[in-house]
């Protein structure tokens, strides 16, 4: 039934698409967004060259709303059915602009014919990868012929992928079946945050002044991964009375989980040392208050070892985790820091100020070739060196 719906879906999207594809190209870029900062980063590039694209974006509706606010001035549809309107007004964008920019999985790339003079950049949502994903990931096993063939369809549109260094062009390379000229090796935009001592000063300054109790504690940031299962069935595997007793005198704790999970009661009685910040926007700009982060097999320690603060790794799922997603090495291979398997052990690190430094300045290394603090400018050079308009990119 499943398949079914999404070859009717893309039927559907077929036939708009190619009634739009008539109409001739535009000097425009089309962002498809679900994670709104590396779209975000490289429009605010674009609108500093004289004479820039016009930019539209096509949002989930996990980030519409945040970037209808932000970006008033531009147009930014809802790309759903849902929207009738906006989802066949974002299709004519798709088949009239120079650049289609995308940074997650969309099946409806399957189903778009591009003209051979547009491109489709891929902007990654993260910018490394513990966990295997794409064709490597291990429930492509249990998915259909048409299934697999859709996916390969859809990876075949990344005419080009931005990459932050060579292991994850390598790690793309067998997630998407992709050779080595699909490659950009500009950096991760919103890694350009890092670099910008004026605006990380001013969003810490923001953070403080809405959140004053912060100011007086060191702060230990926990960001798991979400698991589908924990959705309405949520349970926190920290012991908060114990980590309250042991670290409330020096430290406070955020919990950032999806914002979409339920359940958390727990975390009410815990008030002045544990702080709910799950609905906060951008994981980012919590990096930068963080002086140690917990998580497990999320991407956020890639952008954070910029930072070279300490990190601890807590798999309480380890095995099962293992056996149902993967990984591209084995665990303790990967991450760049200590693992811990209860509370008791998380607690003793953070006492013990038990951290290799090297190891994370050697894994932002690896992890962060390529980001630069220019990484947003590096693609806007590329989309206005490679237009084919011959006024784009002049000074």
């Amino acid at each position: 039934v499943r398949e079914l719906f999404i070859s009717l879906y893309l039927l559907l999207f077929r036939i708009i698409f190619s009634i739009c594809n008539l109409f001739p190209i535009e000097r425009k870029v089309s962002f498809v967004v679900s994670f709104k900062s590396n779209s975000e980063y490289v429009y605010h590039a674009i609108k500093q060259y004289p004479n820039p694209f016009t930019v539209v974006f096509l949002c989930t509706s996990s980030c519409f709303h945040q970037l209808n606010d932000e970006l008033a001035q531009e147009e930014v549809l809802l790309f759903n059915l849902k929207k009738p309107f906006d989802f066949f007004k974002s299709i004519y964008h798709l088949a009239t602009s120079r650049y289609i920019v995308v940074d997650n999985y969309y099946g409806f790339l399957a189903a778009t014919n591009f003209k051979k003079e547009v491109e489709c950049i891929q902007v990654w949502h993260a910018a490394g990868a513990f966990k295997t994903f794409g064709l490597k990931d291990k429930s492509i096993n249990t998915r259909t012929k048409g299934a697999i063939t859709r996916f390969k369809k859809v990876y075949s549109q990344f005419h080009k992928i931005v990459i932050g260094s060579d292991i994850m062009q390598s790690i793309f390379k067998e997630a998407f079946g992709v050779g080595s000229d699909n490659f950009l090796c500009t950096g991760v935009p919103r890694t350009d945050l890092f670099f910008d001592d004026l605006l990380k000063e001013q969003t810490i300054r923001k953070i403080y002044q809405k959140h004053s109790g912060l100011m007086h504690k060191k702060i230990i940031l926990y960001a798991p991964t979400f698991r589908d299962y924990e959705l309405n069935n949520f349970s926190l595997k920290l012991d908060l009375a114990l980590m309250s007793q042991e670290l409330k005198d020096d430290y406070v704790v955020i919990i950032k989980l999806h914002p979409v999970v339920k359940n958390k009661k727990a975390l009410a009685d815990y008030k002045g040392f544990i702080l709910d910040f799950s609905h906060y926007d951008d994981i980012n700009e919590l990096l930068l208050i963080t002086d140690i982060l917990i998580t497990d097999y999320s991407s956020i320690p890639f952008e954070f070892s910029l930072l070279k603060r300490p990190m601890i790794f807590y798999p309480y799922d380890l095995k099962s985790y293992q056996e149902n997603r993967g990984f591209w090495k084995e665990y303790e291979q990967l991450v760049p820091g200590p693992i811990a398997f209860n509370t008791e052990e998380i607690i003793r690190l953070i006492k013990e100020n038990d951290f290799d430094m090297e190891r994370i300045v050697e894994f932002s290394t690896q992890w962060n070739k390529y980001s630069d603090g220019k990484s947003s400018y590096n693609l806007t050079n590329y989309l206005y060196q490679h237009s084919e308009d011959p006024a784009v990119g002049r000074s």
